[in-house]
């Protein structure tokens, strides 16, 4: 059994970011997407799979679970964070994300950060018209309804417009164990739709020319069908990137299923 160790770090900002590290090996960062943090979300169980062969590290984003906020948001704090735990991490640092932490990665890739190979699941981009594209008023409304203190409207209309889930479905939401959870990190939506508003209009990817590493782009095979279109976009987006896709799986990824797929990757990269 792997010990996790708890430690902070402090952004360029000077927000203290709550961190985990677990494991021996190369030093492995998780970022989390949207309303999960390191102890409630799928990157927990995904370094505890992963200990084995790496040094993990997982930690919060900032505004969630222990990690401080530090206002007024912006995307260079976000990737600030991000270069402040590779830091920790030794200075360079094989990256994973998963949904909106794929395109934060992405986007550090892409700056140049100190990211010596990079996986990527299911960045929830929109590229063709397999859905319908969010809507031109979707950042204005859900910051709307965070300034006014409305956590379970933010998340429903995220749920409902951003993610594109079935209205009776996010009905059913607030009876679930987990609502709770979402509601308390709701304020920090705004943080991940910067992330990728601007790649869900239903429009062609740009190509990412400033990745220059080693990059593995994955989807599950039971994910919809515009999400799995536009993960093969990106990998054909990303020169050089390599496709995978794991089958039966969904947005909701198994660790167990993810690991073995990550190990080899990032053992070769």
């Amino acid at each position: 059994m792997n010990a996790t160790v708890s430690h902070t770090v402090t952004s360029a900002d000077g927000t203290t970011l709550a961190c985990d590290r677990v494991g021996s090996g190369p030093a492995l960062v998780l970022v989390d997407g949207a309303l999960c943090h390191r102890k409630a979300g799928p990157n927990g169980a995904l370094a505890e799979q992963l200990a084995g062969s790496f040094t993990v590290y997982t930690y919060d984003r900032r505004g969630r679970g222990e990690s401080g906020d530090t206002g007024p948001f912006s995307l260079d704090k976000e990737i600030d964070d991000l270069r402040a735990v590779i830091e920790e991490a030794g200075g360079s640092a094989m990256v994973y994300g998963i949904s909106s932490g794929a395109a934060l990665a992405l986007e550090a890739a892409e700056r140049g950060l100190p990211i010596t190979a990079l996986a990527l699941f299911e960045a929830p981009f929109v590229v063709d018209d397999s859905r319908a594209p969010v809507p031109a008023e979707y950042v204005a409304r859900l910051s709307e309804l965070v300034a006014a203190g409305n956590r379970s409207g933010a998340v429903k209309y995220f749920m409902r417009t951003g993610v594109g889930l079935p209205a009776p479905m996010v009905a059913l939401m607030p009876l679930m164990p987990a609502w709770k959870g979402l509601k308390a990190v709701a304020h920090t939506l705004p943080y991940d739709t910067a992330f990728v508003v601007d790649r869900q209009r239903g429009e062609p990817l740009p190509t990412w020319h400033g990745v220059k590493v080693p990059t593995l782009v994955v989807d599950g095979g039971k994910s919809p069908q515009w999400m799995r279109n536009a993960m093969r976009a990106l990998a054909q987006a990303v020169p050089g990137a390599g496709y995978r896709t794991l089958p039966g799986q969904t947005h909701i990824v198994k660790a167990e299923a993810l690991a073995p797929v990550l190990a080899e990757f990032f053992t070769t990269a």
